[in-house]
């Protein structure tokens, strides 16, 4: 499993928020585009640069837009919250201590970030 790939754990609460009807020509492994949309966005790197372990980056990227447009990535992010179980972590960053320094700000932002932590 390579740096930013999902974990079974994590795909075991993804892979059933993904459609299923197939159109055209079947679609290639979800899980490997998935773990592509990942590296993208963590890493922080361009579509072009995408290791070619993950497919083609245009494959990667069509597949980003189109299920954003869909309302897939909501999906995926109410199927974890319904969840409701020790496995997935849902943490709500309205109130964050800073430095002295970022205490000048007037307004704070909320930050949602999702965290999956494996069963052990």
């Amino acid at each position: 499993m390579a740096r930013y790939d999902m974990s079974e754990v994590e795909w075991r609460y993804i892979q059933p928020a993904l459609p299923t009807k197939v159109r055209g020509k079947p679609r290639v492994d979800d899980r490997r585009v998935i773990n592509g949309i990942f590296y993208v966005l963590r890493s922080g790197c361009a579509w072009r640069d995408l290791p070619q372990r993950y497919g083609p980056y245009t494959t990667v990227y069509n597949r980003f837009n189109r299920w954003a447009k869909a309302g897939v990535w909501d999906r995926i992010m109410d199927a974890a919250i319904a969840a409701n179980d020790d496995d997935v972590v849902m943490i709500d960053g309205t109130s964050v201590r800073v430095h002295h320094s970022g205490a000048t700000l007037k307004k704070t932002t909320q930050i949602d970030v999702w965290v999956v932590q494996e069963a052990g």
